[in-house]
Order: C-alpha cells, then structure tokens, then sequence
C-alpha cells in the first residue's frame, strides 16, 4: 500500500500526507494533543492496545492504516484513525449488501479503507486536527489512497456532529442511523427522573429494578479498583455475549488487561455479585461529559439485569459524576421504554465507482428519508409524562 503526496492548490508549501504502519509508530502525546473533545475510544491509549493485544491487525481483517499530516517543522497537525478491512465485521454500520452488489457486478470490494474506532459504535471524531483548515486535506488524502491503491471506498463511521459538515463538504456520500440515547435534563437523581416519566413507566422500572437487585450486589469498580480477578470474570461474561451475537469475540484477553493498565481511570465496570461471586457484568467508558456502555455479559441468567447494568445504573453513575449522556450502544428499541431517547447517528461513504457511487446515492437518499421518519415516530412514545 502507497504513501501518497497531495499538492492541495492554495496550500504552501505542498502538503504531504503519510500513511503510517500503525497508531503504536506514532507518538502518543502528539496524537492526543489533536483529539478535541477528550474522546477515549480515539485516545491513542485505546487504540494502541487494540493493536498491542492483537485485537486488530492483518490477521482479523483489521490492518492499521493511519494517516496523518506534518507542517513544515514535522509537527503533527493532522490524522485519522483507518484501517483497511478485508470484510465488513465490527463496524456497526452495515454494508454487506453494498459489498455484495459490487461483488456480483465484477467489482473487487475488499480492501476498504475504515475510519473509525474498531468494534465501537460511539460518537466520536474522526478527523483529527489541529485547525479545521486541515480537515479538507485530510480527506483528500483518504481519497487518494482509495484512488491510487484501487480501493472501492473509504468509510467513516458515527462521526461527531461537528465534524459531519467536513465530510459534506467533501462530497462524501452521508448515512444516517438510530440510537437510544438519555440526556440529563437537570434530574438530579435517579428518583429525579423517574418523576419525569408517565405513572405506568415509572412503576415498570421500580418494579424491575426490584427484581434485578434481588440476591445480588452491584459494586462500581474504577482505577487500581480493577483487578486481574474481575477482568476474568468479565472475560468470561465477554465471550459468551461475543459467541452468541458475533460468532466469536473481537477483542483479545490480553486487550483488557492492557485497558486496565492503561486507561483504568477512564473504565466503570460494572459487576453484579451473587454470594459474593460475579455472575453479570457491564464495561463502560468515561468521556468528558458522557458514559460509553460498551460490552455486557453473564453466566447466570437473572430477570432485567441486562436492563439494571447497563441502563438504570448508567443513569445512576453518569448522575453521580455529573455526566449529562449515557450512550449504551448500537441499536435496541427496548431502551426507548427506559428514558432512552432516539437520536440520529451519521457515517459518511467515499465511493471510487462513480456508476457504483451513484446507485449508492439513490439508496441512501431513500433510507435517510426512513430513518427520519422512524426518528420522529419513536420521538413520540417516549416514556416521559406529556408535559414534560
């Protein structure tokens, strides 16, 4: 795979874009500096234990393909966090179908160029800058990788909402989706936003909440709280929702260890405790002002726990740490009866083909208009009394 030079008109001097072997080559400190919202899942931390515990790499399909920009004096001003994938797993932005299409037309799909944070379906950005000026060169850069290394398509997914305008502007292809999200909205506490909802809602939750806590212990665990004996036991709630979902886990055992040791202050696990032994648990991440539900698991089979971990306790906690956004990840209807609210999600699509591009275009206006549709219908039976 080229590296790539792009002599941007207007720029001087020529702007040189790099395509690096991966994150780890790249210093840390830089990286970081360019991340403007404190965003973990693009933190050079997380990133680099994917690629140090194996999680991503040439043999998952998963190749680190970063790229980045220096000015003049080598200072890093630009980046993006790519990869090129050999299949479409672990995006949460599903193009199989597009891949097939292609496929079946004589195209070859694969390689693709990811930009994203690998196996996460949070927010986050995605282009990497020191000044918004460089956002256009940046995805020229991309571009000219696809272009010059006969890629099919380049695929930036759940862009931060700042950022969503860069890719417009480029002329990238826009896709929309639905999460369920929940916002703070001055509750104070978690009795605070039950009071929000209607009556009936409001008594459906107490009532599962009983039934989730009954016999069991739910710590928070954080920081040096995290120990090597709680990654086991969360490793092994990992792998059985990882087997029954996806057909085998993305992320390594040694992934976690890495998490702890690196970025502990920046994980709630969450364990539920049954005679003193875990037997459920959840793993979130903390960002600036929102909580991340990432992965869930159990061995023991208990009425709503999957709601209390990863729902009502990530209302409490994000409440306690002052945190106004819980995003418990991709999909899940179920969350809209639990005060979690649609919200849109974007990704943005480069495609090479430009007969391919525009059977894509149609496609993709088609399912916007859906989504927005489905947005508005589920903003309507949220669980929240009428007036509020």
């Amino acid at each position: 795979m080229s590296c790539f030079m792009d002599d941007t008109p207007g720029q001087s001097p020529a702007i040189t874009a790099r395509l690096e072997r991966s994150v780890s080559a790249i210093d840390a400190a830089e990286w970081d500096a360019l991340i403007p919202d404190g965003n973990p899942f693009v933190s050079h931390a997380f990133l680099n234990l994917l690629e140090e515990s194996g999680s991503v790499g040439e043999s998952t399909g998963w190749s680190p393909a970063p790229i980045v920009i220096r000015d003049e004096n080598e200072r890093l001003v630009a980046a993006l966090p790519g990869y090129l994938k050999g299949h479409s797993q672990g995006e949460y932005v599903f193009d199989h179908n597009w891949a097939h299409a292609y496929e079946n037309a004589g195209g070859r799909y694969y390689p693709k160029l990811q930009i994203s944070a690998p196996f996460t379906p949070a927010n986050g950005p995605r282009l990497l800058v020191a000044d918004p000026k460089w956002a256009q060169p940046l995805l020229i850069a991309a571009q000219n990788l696809v272009q010059q290394n006969g890629l099919s398509s380049a695929h930036a997914t759940f862009i931060a909402p700042g950022q969503r305008q860069w890719f417009e502007d480029a002329g990238w292809l826009m896709r929309s989706d639905t999460q369920f999200h929940w916002h703070d909205n001055g509750y104070g506490d978690f009795d605070g936003f039950l009071a929000s909802l209607a009556s009936r809602k409001r008594k459906a939750i107490r009532k599962e909440r009983r039934a989730a806590q009954e016999g069991v212990e739910i710590v928070h665990l954080t920081g040096d709280e995290i120990t090597e004996a709680h990654w086991d036991a969360f490793w092994e709630f990992y792998q059985d929702t990882g087997m029954r979902k996806y057909g085998m886990p993305y992320l390594t055992r040694a992934a976690f260890t890495l998490m702890g040791a690196r970025m502990a202050d920046r994980i709630l696990l969450m364990l539920a405790l049954q005679n003193g032994e875990p037997i459920a648990g959840a793993l979130n991440f903390i960002g600036p002002d929102t909580l991340y539900g990432r992965y869930w698991g159990c061995t023991v089979q208990k009425p709503f726990l999957h709601f209390e971990l990863c729902y009502y306790q990530a209302i409490d906690a994000a409440l306690a740490r002052g945190l106004k956004t819980v995003e418990a990840g991709a999909q899940g209807g179920h969350k809209l009866a639990r005060g979690y609210a649609p919200e849109i999600t974007w990704s943005a699509h480069y495609i090479a083909d430009p007969g391919f591009r525009s059977a894509v275009s149609d496609f993709l206006n088609r399912e916007r208009d859906a989504v927005a549709q489905d947005k508005e219908f589920l903003s309507e039976i949220l669980p929240f009394k009428k007036n509020i």
